[in-house]
């Protein structure tokens, strides 16, 4: 190993010399940092001071660089030394920007200062420059599972963009739903009339693109491997198999329809004239321009009444909670099949609320101007009387009860999601154990309906994709969408959440980007969302470690398997570079070179604690980087102040939080120690996925600790704070400290 040479620069820019004793902190870098060198620029993030920081790289043989000055999240391209280990202090968010310009604040804003100037140092003395993943895979081929709208469109997109393309179709033929469709609810302006659905061209796009080879009637029956790595065996229907290798994958399973025969009440399966939206497509596309006939007995159809939300947004056993999105503007859509071949045919669209996403809201005012009937109520029952449908309804308008006749019903039934088997039973008890995650709220799906699977993963904890509410495949549509819980992965179309084909086809473009920075950052070693561009990876102590299994079942993306005599097995592609394995090991064994429990540890250690007699209290506030941090940048940049005794340390994920660097914090004696990580549970935020939740856990834990050491379980207190959240997060700082003030000071103090 090289000899380490370790370089502070201090920026005085944008406020800091005036602030802040800049020289006072350049003389504690090296006495207390052990910093080689130590260098104040005016203004550091410009070309002259980041010419300085290369030449001492390049001249002088610094191998470990702290940059003293903005958050670690500013600046980024200026500061990107990737030949270098590199950390940095915040002193302008994380001090002047959050403390009165006064003097009577100077003291503490320089003590802020100083102890971040002391954290830095004392992280970076045990931080490595990242070397990458070894183990990286340069296959660049993207697999594409499913021949639908989406899939075709995400297999084009990649095509586009110079990239291979499988694409696997299950059926013997491209198209998938759509194809089945007479027109579609129109993409362009004016927004009036249904228009051709496009499938058959982009079948013949797809059909003639020599990037991209189509395998109908086939099915994966293995995936192995990980980003630039995967093997997959498709297997076609006539029976052979054929092993592939690929770099990304995309699922795009698409959905099938809610089974109506759920609904006796609305008269399907009682009166063939009682059809679902898809049905009634078949009956539109066999009259063609002409008249739309009736199944019972082919009588033109004078009058039609459309269900909406028929088994959907519903809390009865076997309906869909959710809203399926596409099903009113479809329903406007029929309504004009009729009008437009006959005008004077009755069409009664009835709705509980009428949601016409996009341009929807032009389509609807064109159908009124066609004479299409729409009326809010809630549908009771269907009956049949006389040869005739009898729907029964509760107007909701008027507040009382009515009826319509009709030759035809229509019921908007929905979209149930194509997304294969959710974990198993004992791979979901086994991911789970310990966590104090519940295995059985993994699947909340509320419709049953036979599934295979899609993907057949051999990974550890299941042949799928997890769900999440509903039985979608896993993908948070705010923060990142498209992404799953296994690397290199993505879904898009309505596996991934109710759409129409407008958003189906934007789905498959995001998804294909997606597919290709993954194939693309798996070719250089590097990480994948949401640390893209990481070359670190999980490493560990053999020696040290007792075999307990806590990082391999904690682990959110399967990344860690386990050899004959169960060590962990840590594959670096599948790894997000979260650290939960590193907080989840109650023996300290794993670490990252940039990341690690001594790094983090070691700054905590650093603070200088005052004695009691000072009355400076001291907190810690482990922060999310993601979100929490963020989120506390921006506080500073619009001025809002917290208190001057709080030392905060962005970590990687709540995840990644050992119970150790609490337990020290308090013995240490800081006063209280704070988590503020994201959202957990159902409606998460954590780009971790698990990692905010497993905190809550851990800490739930310590309170046993706490007793022990006969300290308040108050003073460890951990909250859910999303990026957004840039009034409360200093509020909730503040409101802690004041917490905590009114126990006392940590007894330990001092010893």
């Amino acid at each position: 190993m090289s000899e380490t040479k370790t370089a502070m620069y201090i920026c005085n820019g944008c406020g800091l010399g005036d602030r802040l004793d800049t020289d006072s902190l350049g003389k504690l870098a090296q006495s207390e940092g052990k910093c080689t060198i130590v260098r104040q620029h005016d203004f550091l993030c410009n070309r002259d001071g980041v010419d300085t920081i290369r030449r001492d790289i390049d001249d002088d043989g610094v191998t470990h660089v702290v940059i003293a000055a903005c958050s670690r999240r500013a600046k980024t391209e200026a500061f990107g030394f990737d030949d270098v280990a590199l950390g940095r202090a915040n002193l302008r968010e994380g001090v002047i920007w959050v403390r009165p310009d006064t003097e009577e604040a100077r003291e503490t804003t320089q003590e802020m200062a100083e102890d971040y100037v002391r954290m830095a140092c004392a992280e970076i003395r045990y931080m490595q420059r990242p070397e990458g993943n070894p183990n990286t895979g340069d296959n660049k081929r993207i697999l594409v599972v499913g021949g639908g709208v989406s899939g075709m469109a995400a297999a084009v997109e990649a095509s586009k963009a110079g990239y291979e393309v499988l694409l696997v179709e299950k059926s013997g033929e491209l198209g998938g739903w759509a194809a089945r469709l007479y027109k579609r609810v129109p993409n362009r302006e004016p927004f009036s009339d249904p228009q051709d659905t496009g499938v058959e061209d982009l079948v013949k796009t797809v059909e003639h693109d020599k990037n991209i080879t189509v395998f109908l009637s086939s099915v994966i029956t293995r995936t192995s491997g990980a980003p630039g790595q995967f093997s997959v065996d498709i297997s076609a229907e006539s029976g052979t198999t054929s092993t592939e290798n690929v770099g990304s994958i995309i699922q795009a399973s698409g959905f099938s329809n809610f089974d109506a025969a759920r609904l006796p009440e609305l008269g399907f399966g009682a009166s063939a004239d009682v059809v679902d939206q898809a049905g009634l497509e078949l009956l539109a596309g066999k009259a063609g321009d002409g008249p739309i006939t009736r199944p019972s007995d082919g009588k033109e159809v004078a009058s039609v009444v459309f269900v909406q939300c028929a088994g959907q947004r519903s809390d009865k056993p076997g309906h869909l909670p959710y809203c399926s999105g596409h099903c009113c503007n479809t329903s406007i859509k029929q309504a004009m099949y009729f009008k437009d071949t006959n005008p004077d045919v009755d069409t009664l669209l009835l709705y509980s609320d009428l949601r016409t996403p996009g341009n929807g809201e032009d389509f609807y005012r064109s159908a009124q101007r066609k004479g299409v009937t729409f009326t809010k109520g809630q549908v009771r029952e269907v009956q049949t009387a006389n040869g005739a449908l009898v729907v029964k309804f509760r107007d909701m308008i008027l507040d009382d009860d009515a009826e319509a006749r009709a030759d035809l019903v229509v019921l908007a039934t929905g979209q149930v999601p194509n997304s294969g088997i959710d974990i198993e039973p004992a791979a979901a008890e086994d991911e789970n154990e310990g966590s104090g995650v519940d295995a059985a709220s993994n699947n909340n799906a509320a419709v049953e309906v036979p599934l295979e699977s899609v993907l057949n993963l051999d990974y550890r904890q299941g042949p799928d994709l997890p769900h999440l509410r509903h039985g979608f495949n896993d993908s948070h549509f705010i923060c990142f969408p498209y992404e799953t819980r296994r690397s290199g992965i993505y879904t898009c179309g309505p596996v991934r959440r109710p759409m129409d084909i407008a958003q189906a086809l934007e789905d498959a473009t995001g998804a294909a980007l997606k597919a290709i920075q993954a194939v693309e950052n798996a070719s250089l070693g590097r990480a994948a969302h949401p640390r893209s561009g990481d070359l670190s990876f999980p490493s560990f102590r053999k020696e040290g470690c007792t075999q307990c299994k806590r990082c391999t079942v904690e682990c959110p993306f399967g990344a860690i398997d386990e050899d004959e005599q169960r060590y962990p097995v840590f594959n670096e592609s599948r790894c997000r570079r979260c650290g939960t394995c590193m907080g989840a090991c109650p023996v300290r064994v794993i670490y990252f070179e940039s990341y690690s429990v001594d790094t983090v540890g070691q700054q905590v250690k650093a603070v200088q604690m005052p004695d009691e007699t000072e009355e400076k209290p001291r907190f810690l506030v482990l922060a999310c980087e993601n979100d929490a941090y963020p989120a506390l940048d921006m506080a500073a940049q619009q001025g809002l102040q917290y208190s001057p005794f709080v030392r905060v340390v962005p970590v990687r994920c709540l995840g990644s939080v050992n119970t150790i660097w609490v337990t020290d914090a308090l013995n240490s004696g800081y006063d209280g120690v704070m988590l503020m990580g994201c959202k957990k549970g159902d409606e998460y935020q954590c780009h971790f996925v698990k990692g905010s939740e497993m905190a809550h856990y851990r800490m739930s834990k310590i309170d046993d600790t706490l007793q022990q050491l006969q300290l308040e379980v108050e003073r460890v207190e951990t909250y859910e704070v999303e990026i957004t959240d840039i009034q409360r997060a200093p509020k909730l700082i503040d409101d802690y400290v004041n917490r905590v003030n009114e126990i006392g000071m940590n007894p330990f103090k001092g010893f």
